[in-house]
């Protein structure tokens, strides 16, 4: 499994969001991407997570963020989950995985003794010349916009 770390440069990619529109990580050289990859459209934790950046959206723009959030589900789902939580950033329909490997955050899960596949919740802070900054594995779903900003105010 590919392990990403601060320093690395980050993935090339691109995929169709919600949309159907075409989006690169090249679109972005130059300004700081939070790319965050979440397991499933409209469940508890995947909400909770991206209606804390939704909250925080305003504030993300104004220190110089787009966010992209990234996950298996299709862009009919992507649609319905941004029209539920009014989400003002795109979602990228990874349906093929593509994004998600080559990211390193797809493999084996266990809950509850059921072994099963899925996506690490996972947050990726991309700095202006595609490099990443900071890798976020232990999400607080409730709170990441603080938890992204104070790792960073950290640095």
């Amino acid at each position: 499994m590919i392990t990403l770390k601060a320093g690395d440069k980050a993935p090339e990619f691109s995929g169709i969001d919600q949309n159907a529109n075409k989006i690169s990580l090249s679109d972005f050289i130059g300004k700081k991407v939070i790319l965050y990859f979440y397991p499933k459209d409209n469940t508890p934790g995947c909400t909770k997570e991206a209606c804390n950046l939704r909250d925080n959206y305003m504030d993300l723009l104004s220190k110089g963020f787009i966010v992209l959030g990234v996950s298996a589900d299709n862009e009919q789902s992507h649609q319905k989950f941004i029209e539920k939580f009014d989400l003002p950033f795109p979602l990228i329909a990874d349906t093929d995985k593509a994004i998600i490997e080559s990211y390193g955050v797809w493999g084996e899960k266990n809950m509850y003794g059921r072994k099963y596949m899925s996506i690490f919740r996972t947050t990726f802070i991309i700095n202006e010349s595609g490099n990443i900054e900071k890798v976020f594995k232990k999400v607080d779903t409730s709170n990441h916009t603080e938890q992204i900003l104070k790792a960073l105010e950290s640095a």
